[in-house]
C-alpha cells in the first residue's frame, strides 16, 4: 500500500489486512502504520478517511436521564456511547454492524441535569472484518461555556452482510498525526484483546 502526496505535499496512508481478523497483522511485522498495498478480502475496497466517518452527538441532560444526585446515569451514557460508535462504523462499512466488545469506560467527571453531553466518536483503525472506534464524552455549562472531559472508551464493531455474517471492511486512510497515532495504538489494543479472548467451549 502506498502513500498519496496531496497538493500540499502532506501524506496520506492507508493500511492493509491480512489473514483472518483474529490472526491480523500487519504486513511490516510492526505495529507502525502499514505501507504495503491491501491484501486478501479487502483488496478491492478502497480505503476511507479518518474525516468521512466522525460523528458528533449533543443532547441536553434532563432530568429522567439522571440519579438521586442531580447526575446523569453511567448507563446513560454507555447508552450514547454505544450509539455514537455505531454511527461511526455504520458510516465507514456503510453494512449492518454490531457491537462486539467494549475494551473500557471511564468515568473522570459527572454531568449535571441542565449541562450538555457532547460525544465525539472517530474511527481508529479496521481490521479485517471488525473496527475500533475511540469515544469521547464532554460536558459543557450553558451559563459559563466550560468544558470538561468526562468520559472515554473504546468500542469494536463487526460489519455483517445481508445474512448476517461478518464481512471485509474498507482500510481507513489516516489523515493526521493524531489519525496514525490512534492507529498504531489500536493494534496494540487489539492484541491484549485477542490474548485475553476467552476460549470457546
Amino acid at each position: 500500500m502506498g502513500v498519496k502526496a496531496t497538493k500540499r505535499g502532506e501524506k496520506k496512508w492507508t493500511q492493509g489486512h491480512k489473514f483472518r481478523a483474529d490472526e491480523w497483522i500487519d504486513t511490516t511485522g510492526r505495529s507502525d502504520v502499514p505501507k504495503n498495498k491491501s491484501t486478501a478480502n479487502s483488496r478491492d475496497l478502497a480505503g476511507k478517511p479518518v474525516s468521512t466517518s466522525r460523528t458528533e452527538m449533543t443532547e441536553v441532560v434532563l432530568p429522567q436521564d439522571a440519579n438521586v444526585f442531580g447526575n446523569i446515569l453511567g448507563g446513560r451514557v454507555m447508552h450514547l456511547v454505544d450509539i455514537a460508535a455505531a454511527i461511526t462504523a455504520h458510516r465507514h462499512c456503510r453494512s449492518m454492524a454490531v457491537t462486539a466488545s467494549v475494551d473500557h469506560i471511564d468515568f473522570r467527571n459527572p454531568i449535571r441535569i441542565g449541562e450538555v453531553i457532547m460525544l465525539k466518536a472517530s474511527l481508529n483503525r479496521a481490521f479485517h472484518t471488525s473496527m475500533e472506534i475511540g469515544v469521547k464524552v464532554f460536558s459543557e455549562d450553558i451559563l459559563t461555556g466550560e468544558k470538561k472531559h468526562t468520559t472515554s472508551a473504546y468500542v469494536t464493531f463487526v460489519a455483517l452482510d445481508e445474512n448476517h455474517r461478518p464481512k471485509p471492511v474498507p482500510p481507513v486512510i489516516c489523515e493526521t498525526p493524531e489519525d496514525r497515532r490512534r492507529f498504531r495504538e489500536a493494534l496494540v489494543r487489539r492484541k491484549y484483546r485477542l490474548a485475553h479472548r476467552p476460549n470457546k467451549p
